[in-house]
């Protein structure tokens, strides 16, 4: 195994040494800390199994997946400040050190997710469907509903849009799937036309799998986030999760898979971009 996984092993063990010894800086960066140390892990076991990883053979994808998780995931903020799902705690005092905090946890969301994905998807890799070809009126309903789930949250009063997050955790997946699939990128359509399920399963796991984690580690540190959900029956929480709320990451996790093919798909159609990100 490449050496950098040893070494995310050792950062997150002692990143739970140092918090449960109350060292204060470890604290407030212990989410972008602990992720750092489990995406460094997770890329050198995917390696050390399957010869290919992000980091070690994909690495332009990976950086430029870094900045891109950033931006989308603004996106999903911006989202909050009208439905106030969530509100952040413990974050340092100073603007400068809390942007390092946020661009620095932002960043490790969509390579957690893809690096996990990545280590699972062999689980899944006999699971099979009938082959269905999308005619372009499914991909147009596809689409258009996206665009209603995005848009509709957006123009509902606050104390009511509150209840509508369910609608952004699936839109921008309805929303890139299909013009993933016309513009020729990595989409689930695709697969369903070969008759797999394989990324779609293990999409959906390692979605659940990163969720736990993500509150796991949330709900110890002092830089974290708390949830308000308004759903009364949303059951009892789970660290700081709802039992309810879990089953928004695995949709997520479909989502960050359309986001970043997007990307992908859309600097290889432009071949001065594709070459200068070295994606052609």
């Amino acid at each position: 195994m490449p050496f950098y996984g040893y070494l995310g092993i050792f950062i997150i063990l002692i990143a739970e040494v140092l918090l449960f010894l109350k060292v204060k800086i470890v604290g407030i960066y212990f989410t972008p800390i602990v992720w750092t140390g489990y995406i460094l892990f997770i890329d050198a076991l995917n390696f050390k199994l399957y010869k290919t990883s992000l980091i070690k053979t994909r690495t332009v994808e990976f950086l430029i997946m870094l900045p891109w998780s950033v931006i989308c995931w603004l996106i999903f903020e911006a989202y909050n400040f009208h439905l106030k799902n969530w509100y952040y705690i413990g974050l340092p005092e100073s603007a400068l050190a809390r942007t390092v905090g946020y661009v620095w946890s932002f960043a490790t969301i969509f390579p957690a997710i893809l690096e996990t994905n990545q280590l699972i998807k062999p689980i899944f890799k006999n699971v099979s469907k009938k082959p269905s070809k999308p005619t372009d009126k499914k991909l147009s309903v596809y689409f258009a509903l996206g665009l209603i789930f995005l848009i509709v949250p957006l123009l509902l009063p606050s104390e009511v849009a509150s209840y509508l997050f369910a609608l952004v955790w699936v839109g921008f997946a309805f929303l890139l799937e299909p013009l993933n699939y016309k513009l020729g990128g990595e989409s689930l359509f695709k697969e369903f036309e070969n008759g797999k399920l394989t990324t779609l399963f293990s999409l959906f796991l390692a979605g659940l799998i990163c969720g736990v984690l993500w509150e796991f580690w949330n709900y110890w540190a002092i830089g974290k986030w708390i949830y308000t959900v308004p759903i009364p029956f949303a059951g009892p929480r789970i660290f700081e999760m709802p039992l309810l709320g879990f089953l928004g990451f695995p949709a997520f996790a479909v989502e960050v898979y359309s986001l970043q093919n997007f990307l992908i798909v859309v600097l290889k159609k432009n071949q001065r971009l594709a070459e200068l990100f070295g994606v052609v």
